[in-house]
């Protein structure tokens, strides 16, 4: 089954890919040093899955106010792009090709990660959801509203972001507006009550994301930007779908044609939402009349519903999550239709090596 078509080349207008196999961005806490660097063991576990299409980092946040988890990466300082040009050295030595994914979670953090200051969200409401810290899991809390400035500044950080992503050699930046974090936050209604221009309607629940997509306008080319949607996440990090929720997310996805960007990664629905009013099942299905570029997308797809996904047309790629994390072979795995690996989830989040560049690779 070598010819599937996951496995084939694959180009989009000037950008070429060795396979429409793309990585999912996942956290795995590994940047438990001091100033949260990149660290010469993520450059071997982004090389050593370098065959993939394309692989999106970890959610590497782009200041402090953005952190949500303890452990995980930044690159809004000097010393944390200089660390990551390890990674994009090693992972462009092995032909591959890296995003960066830029982060913010809003309200879904905690006061301990912010030297007990209160996080930053749209709206000041609780998303009864857990934060990861020192201590582990632990509630979150009512968060602080953000003013313009505010808002304003978080759009910088972006863009610094993205600039620091240029200079540590990413081929480019995947802006996380999913999963119930910042952006996503902004475009619900259940977490966005605000009545200036950032609320209300949904232009104007959407017009951060638009902002941002312009401060990085001159810092770097369309063609290099991913935008990452999740539009029928339900009850899961506080989100819930009502009747806007799918038309905010359709009006997004309409307006980002005009951006020629490097591709829309959506996500399918964490959980089952066939009986929740306004909600869509099919997520490539019902998006790809709408976007007309690259359509990425992502959720528990196996190499058979991967190529059939594509083979319906429903999207150009798929980004697999868990595979890639226990299968550094995965491609590989693939073309010869072998067993893959058993992930072990209690090796997610920690900062150890356990779990993290010792799953085997197929024996040759």
């Amino acid at each position: 089954m070598n010819n599937s078509i996951l496995l084939q080349p694959y180009r989009f207008n000037s950008t070429s890919f060795n396979n429409r196999m793309a990585m999912a961005p996942m956290t795995r806490s590994r940047s438990g040093n001091e100033g949260n660097l990149a660290t010469e063991q993520m450059a071997i576990y982004y090389s050593d899955r370098a065959d993939a299409g394309l692989l999106i980092t970890e959610g590497t946040v782009v200041s402090t106010k953005a952190v949500g988890f303890i452990n995980v990466p930044g690159i809004y300082s000097a010393a944390q792009t200089e660390s990551w040009k390890q990674v994009t050295q090693a992972v462009h030595n092995k032909g591959g090709k890296i995003f960066v994914q830029l982060w913010h979670t809003g309200r879904l953090s905690h006061p301990d990660l912010h030297n007990g200051e209160l996080p930053h969200a749209p709206s000041a409401i609780n998303p009864e959801a857990k934060a990861f810290t020192a201590q582990g899991f632990v509630d979150t809390v009512t968060p602080k509203e953000m003013t313009v400035a505010e808002i304003k500044t978080t759009i910088e950080d972006f863009a610094n972001g993205t600039r620091n992503a240029v200079e540590a050699g990413f081929d480019g930046v995947e802006l996380h507006a999913a999963n119930g974090y910042l952006f996503h936050q902004f475009f619900n209604g259940a977490s966005n009550t605000r009545t200036d221009e950032y609320g209300g309607s949904i232009e104007n629940r959407a017009r951060i994301l638009f902002e941002t997509l312009d401060a990085l306008k001159g810092i770097i080319d369309y063609s290099k930007v991913g935008v990452r949607l999740n539009p029928s996440m339900h009850g899961v990090q506080g989100m819930t779908i009502d009747k806007e929720t799918i038309p905010v997310h359709e009006y997004i996805v309409n307006r980002l044609n005009d951006y020629g960007l490097a591709y829309v990664h959506l996500t399918e629905p964490f959980t089952d939402v066939s009986e929740v009013p306004y909600a869509v099942t099919e997520v490539a299905k019902h998006f790809r009349p709408i976007y007309k570029g690259l359509l990425m997308i992502n959720k528990s797809f196996t190499k058979e519903t991967g190529n059939k996904v594509i083979e319906e047309g429903h999207a150009d790629m798929v980004a697999f999550g868990v595979p890639f994390l226990a299968n550094p072979d995965l491609v590989a795995r693939f073309k010869k239709d072998a067993p893959l690996n058993t992930p072990d989830p209690s090796t997610f989040y920690t900062f150890t090596e356990k779990g993290y560049n010792d799953y085997p690779k197929m024996e040759v």
